[in-house]
């Protein structure tokens, strides 16, 4: 279970204090798919960033399996991040110069998985999601639709309990968009991973099993 307790996060703009999150209140059950929606600007990605040991806060809790990782030391929450969540992002973030599978290899190498290992896990994970005739293609030579099953190849290398995706389908045509949720909504229900998506499209949301909405830093 991931439990968020009065969390708060701030930040100074213009010598204004801006609340990106102000005193959020939240529980995800293990297998549940939220989608997180609201303006630009709101508090969206902030809160997945809090959940996901990306940013810090202020004040409150950020519970996960009874553990408090907004007070885990920098070593301990890189291994957190590495083992516990997987990473989706709008913009890819991959490697340019990798291919496909190296890409997918790339958080394996991080949690120290042997080179057979790792290489292994990748070409399944990169099965799962339909591109093993695509493993040495590079960023460039594979479609934005493409890309993104590499992105989930990545997000799921070292079997997840969580997976964060942030406007997963925001560089996507509605039928390449349409291909991922269905994707995302098989790992949660098939493999139980607990699914945060990041969302602006209404249809995306619509295929969660519950949507909060964010304003100003407060969930509503």
């Amino acid at each position: 279970m991931i439990e968020l307790k009065n969390v708060t996060r701030s930040y100074e703009l213009g010598g204004e204090k801006i609340f990106a999150l102000d005193h959020v209140n939240l529980k995800i059950d293990k297998g549940d798919f939220i989608a997180i929606t609201g303006p630009s600007g709101a508090g969206k990605s902030t809160l997945a960033n809090v959940i996901g040991g990306l940013d810090v806060v202020d004040q409150g809790e950020v519970l996960v399996d009874e553990t408090n990782i907004a007070r885990l030391d920098d070593a301990t929450l890189s291994n957190y991040r590495n083992k516990k969540i997987g990473f989706i992002f709008q913009s890819y973030n991959l490697q340019p110069m990798y291919t496909a599978l190296e890409n997918v290899m790339v958080p394996l190498i991080l949690a120290g998985i042997s080179a057979a290992e790792r290489k292994k896990r990748a070409l399944e994970c990169l099965k799962a999601v339909g591109l093993e005739d695509r493993i040495e293609h590079k960023p460039s030579q594979l479609s934005g639709g493409q890309r993104q099953r590499v992105c989930i190849a990545r997000a799921i290398a070292n079997n997840p309990e969580t997976i964060i995706a942030d406007e997963p389908t925001g560089n996507l045509d509605s039928k390449k968009g349409g291909e991922i949720v269905s994707l995302l909504k098989k790992l949660n229900s098939e493999a139980g991973i607990t699914l945060i998506v990041i969302t602006h499209d209404p249809a995306v949301a619509r295929e969660a099993k519950r949507i909060i909405t964010i304003h100003d830093g407060r969930l509503k």
